[in-house]
């Protein structure tokens, strides 16, 4: 199914006024006619005016049906007799065969999260659970047929998935798309909002099953065969580019576009949380202690050259043993040394 445009011009209002104007005339010529009539003046023309008249004031409101308001970035997809004739795009007022319906399967869906807000409510509402996003759809008959063509914003909620190497994560994502065609939105599937959200879901979690949460060593995640830094946590970039990728081949079917997809939310999952944050500050404590190490190093070597270079002290490798010593443990020391002064010899 192709897209293709209604070709029709904006002559809504003049249709309206028109339209107005004659049901005016047939109230007027129905009244008169019935005067002329009950005087006994009026042959067969106000007879005929009267039932003319009379029909008019029956059927003369069916022309409205055929009046449609666009604003801008709205679409109306119209069928004729079950045969796509074609959508009308532009903000205007227009004016279509008053038998076309408009067509949109998912008028009454609404992704509860972000961009397409609105919620159903009253006995007419049911809500129904696709995949990670909450989705309401309403029952109610006089929904708004309409298609959006506006950039919106899919947030689907968090989903627990287990990365490459099986630790259980939590992430969130949010999705910005758009429909391109209207027609492959409408006719292709079912319900596209639905579809997108699932896809979502979908698309997630074989993208976040292929990386570490954090870097890992021997682990692939482009594909190549050669181990690399990808993660999670430190390529959320790269990861978000593929799930966008990804989402939108699933989706190019439907007539839809995906602008961007960006990770909101990501940790570890409860049951492992604990587990994970005493592993990363055993490393930060192990990563600051090689810091301290290697700077002390440095400072106690740098002491003994300045002290040889200036002839302050002649040290053998007994004294300078023990100078090492104890510059290692004031400097690599967690608290602040208490300084013990000797009197005498070392010896």
């Amino acid at each position: 199914m192709t897209e293709k445009i209604y070709t029709t011009k904006k002559n809504g209002m003049a249709v309206l006024i028109f339209t107005i104007l004659l049901y005016i005339a047939a109230i007027v010529l129905f009244i008169m006619s019935i005067i002329k009539t009950d005087a006994e003046q009026g042959g067969a023309i106000w007879v005929l005016t009267l039932i003319v008249s009379g029909i008019w004031m029956f059927i003369g409101w069916f022309p409205f049906c055929g009046l449609r308001v666009l604003k801008p970035q709205e679409a109306l997809v119209l069928t004729l007799f079950g045969k796509y004739v074609g959508t009308l795009k532009g903000d205007g007022f227009y004016y279509v065969n008053p038998f076309c319906s408009a067509v949109n399967p998912a008028a009454g869906t609404k992704l509860r999260q972000s961009g397409d807000v609105g919620q159903g409510s009253g006995p007419a509402a049911a809500l129904l659970k696709a995949g990670a996003g909450d989705i309401t759809i309403s029952a109610v008959s006089t929904v708004d047929k309409r298609i959006s063509l506006k950039i919106m914003t899919l947030d689907n909620a968090k989903q627990k998935i287990n990365d490459c190497l099986g630790n259980p994560v939590e992430i969130g994502i949010a999705v910005m798309w758009r429909v391109v065609d209207t027609a492959k939105a409408v006719f292709s599937v079912d319900n596209y909002k639905e579809y997108l959200s699932l896809q979502c879901d979908t698309a997630l979690r074989n993208v976040v099953r292929l990386y570490p949460y954090d870097v890992a060593p021997n682990v692939d995640t482009t594909g190549d065969g050669v181990a690399d830094e990808g993660s999670l946590r430190g390529s959320s970039d790269v990861v978000a580019n593929r799930i966008k990728c990804e989402i939108q081949e699933r989706v190019k079917d439907a007539g839809l576009e995906i602008v961007d997809a960006r990770i909101t939310y990501l940790a570890y999952a409860p049951e492992i949380a604990a587990a994970m944050l005493q592993r990363q500050q055993a490393s930060a404590v192990v990563d600051a202690r090689k810091l301290i190490v290697d700077g002390a190093v440095g400072m106690v070597e740098m002491a003994l050259e300045e002290l040889s270079r200036k002839n302050v002290v002649e040290l053998d490798d007994e004294r300078k043993a023990v100078m090492v010593s104890n510059l290692l443990v004031v400097l690599c020391g967690n608290h602040d040394a208490q300084p013990v002064v000797n009197s005498g010899s070392l010896y």
